[in-house]
């Protein structure tokens, strides 16, 4: 398959089950917001050593927010509930709680399965926190030098998608990132989705396992191109340069529409081939097959 001229692996992604949540954030105006959500998500890549993979989902006006100030939309996920919740309680109450002006919501309101966040950052006003019931749903008014910190009590957490991919192999590094930079900003108008690497873009892939023990991953080898001529390679002789782009969603049809609207943008003059990591179907259960996604879906051009 070729889209674009650009050829098309027949292969599939590999994503496996995580958990996640949504967090609104609001605050007096959207520097706040966004200086919020920058230190919530910062080390949040992957699981693998940052415990957690979170990013924005994207900016929310005024009118969208429960406070009617401006505000954003952030994703968290993590393997199990329980780390959900630990993770929360952490970037809320070291990444939240002390920016100006901020305040603190629950984007999963009808989540069954629920974790304490409010109901535990509320100690750090030492007796002289309130709370407030609203609609049946508990909130925390915490003193703080600047005014108070809202938050709600409890957050939601649901099920979902972790590691959706595609790979970008270019004749050279700018091409390779402009072709990602353009599959990030089309991905960015996809809702429930999140890329958690720097700017949407990964340049270390890797593969499970090393040479050195107790290492859970290390450099994929078969797409370095300085190692083409000591390893059994991937790369064909005029790809100089491959990148990714990772995808965490709530649902598997998050996840596909993030990977077919990426991958048709990212198939731009230089770009050699695009496929997708996997791990022969042992990792996870979730296989995202490129060549089904983008025919269900033809290139309206």
């Amino acid at each position: 398959m070729r889209i674009a001229g650009v050829e098309v692996e027949d292969t599939f992604a590999e994503a496996f089950p995580m958990k996640g949540a949504r967090v609104i954030v609001t605050a007096a105006n959207e520097r706040w917001a966004l200086e919020a959500a920058r230190s919530f998500t910062g080390f949040a890549t992957s699981v693998i050593g940052c415990k957690c993979e979170a990013g924005l989902e994207r900016p929310l006006p005024a009118r969208e927010t429960p406070d009617g100030r401006p505000g954003v939309s952030l994703l968290l996920f993590a393997f199990d509930t329980e780390s959900v919740g630990k993770r929360l309680l952490e970037r809320v109450g070291q990444c939240v709680l002390t920016c100006p002006t901020t305040a603190c919501y629950d984007g999963l309101p009808a989540a069954q399965r629920r974790v304490n966040v409010g109901g535990r950052l509320r100690v750090f006003g030492d007796r002289h926190q309130a709370s407030k019931m609203i609609d049946g749903r508990r909130y925390w008014r915490v003193p703080v030098m600047e005014g108070e910190f809202l938050v709600q009590e409890s957050f939601g957490v649901e099920a979902g998608v972790g590691g959706g991919n595609f790979l970008v192999l270019a004749e050279t590094v700018e091409r390779a990132l402009a072709a990602c930079e353009a599959a990030v900003e089309a991905i960015r108008a996809v809702r429930d989705v999140i890329l958690p690497f720097p700017g949407g873009v990964v340049r270390s892939g890797s593969k499970v396992g090393s040479s050195y023990e107790g290492l859970p991953a290390s450099t994929n080898e078969a797409y370095c191109p300085t190692l083409r001529a000591a390893v059994e390679t991937r790369l064909p002789p005029d790809v100089g340069s491959v990148l990714e782009v990772v995808i965490d969603g709530f649902t598997e049809a998050a996840v596909a529409e993030a990977m077919r609207v990426g991958v048709r943008a990212a198939a731009r003059p230089g770009v050699r081939a695009i496929t997708a990591g996997n791990y022969g179907g042992k990792l996870g259960k979730f296989h995202f097959r490129l060549h089904e996604l983008l025919e269900s879906f033809p290139d309206p051009s």
